[in-house]
């Protein structure tokens, strides 16, 4: 393939062009077939593609399952932090998935999403574990270019960033800022691509955001993308450590802070 040939994945692409697919449909089918109830989910919702936020609270009892999600392939369980209510699906890892979530959370009454994933460090900037609210995504998966031109980054609404400004200084919690890069193929992260990050500035490597941000902007769908750092790839004995019960209070914490800051404005 030659330097100016155009790759097969941004072919035959119209981000501006209507889906003949729509969630709506997808919804109204699983609602007929699973005889799940008209209705609305809760204003905020989460994506926790780790599942161990929905595991934690399902454990302590915190969580019951939405009556209304009419999604085929998850479950929504409802949840209360700070007065506020929440949707939140786990195990949605990776772009195709996230974003197909995010595309049925905002067809069932959601207006705003957090999503909270697993990253491992690029930059090092302290010991894991701490969070770094992605302000931008290197689009390194194929989800992003289905709903925006081609561009290296994909960023958070810059409006949305800016309120987020100061919304985690009454919390114990590490919360950085900064990019990050989507990949959808976390075991081919190789060294040069890990050294490239670098000179770019890049804090972390997760498998979502990009795409959600993406999905964000031609939507016009508010989310926000937490990065979660907890690990260094593996490469040293006792690594993946979150912090108690999987991270989840840390996490739940920060999710909390996001969404009063949202609801606030």
């Amino acid at each position: 393939m030659s330097g100016d040939e155009i790759p097969p994945i941004l072919k035959r692409k119209d981000p501006a062009a209507p889906s003949v697919f729509a969630p709506e449909n997808l919804l109204r089918e699983g609602r007929r077939q699973l005889d799940i109830p008209e209705g609305g989910v809760p204003r905020v919702c989460v994506l926790d593609p780790d599942g161990d936020i929905v595991r934690h609270l399902r454990k302590t009892g915190g969580a019951r399952r939405d009556k209304n999600w009419a999604c085929y392939h998850t479950e929504m369980y409802d949840f209360t932090r700070e007065g506020i209510t929440f949707g939140i699906v786990g195990c949605a890892v990776g772009a195709s998935f996230a974003v197909l979530i995010a595309e049925e959370m905002f067809a069932s009454g959601c207006e705003f999403l957090i999503s909270v994933t697993s990253s491992g460090r690029i930059t090092p900037l302290r010991e894991p574990p701490y969070f770094v609210l992605i302000g931008r995504a290197l689009r390194d998966e194929g989800t992003s270019y289905h709903y925006l031109p081609p561009s290296d980054y994909s960023a958070m609404d810059d409006a949305l960033l800016k309120k987020m400004a100061g919304a985690f200084e009454d919390i114990p919690d590490v919360v950085e800022r900064g990019a990050t890069w989507t990949t959808d193929a976390p075991f081919r992260e190789t060294e040069t691509a890990v050294q490239y990050g670098r000179s770019e500035g890049i804090l972390a490597v997760e498998m979502e955001a990009a795409a959600l941000y993406a999905f964000s902007k031609a939507r016009g769908k508010p989310v926000v993308c937490f990065a979660h750092v907890t690990n260094q790839m593996g490469k040293a004995h006792g690594d993946f450590e979150k912090g108690a019960d999987m991270g989840s209070h840390a996490s739940l914490r920060v999710i909390a802070a996001a969404a009063g800051r949202w609801l606030a404005g």
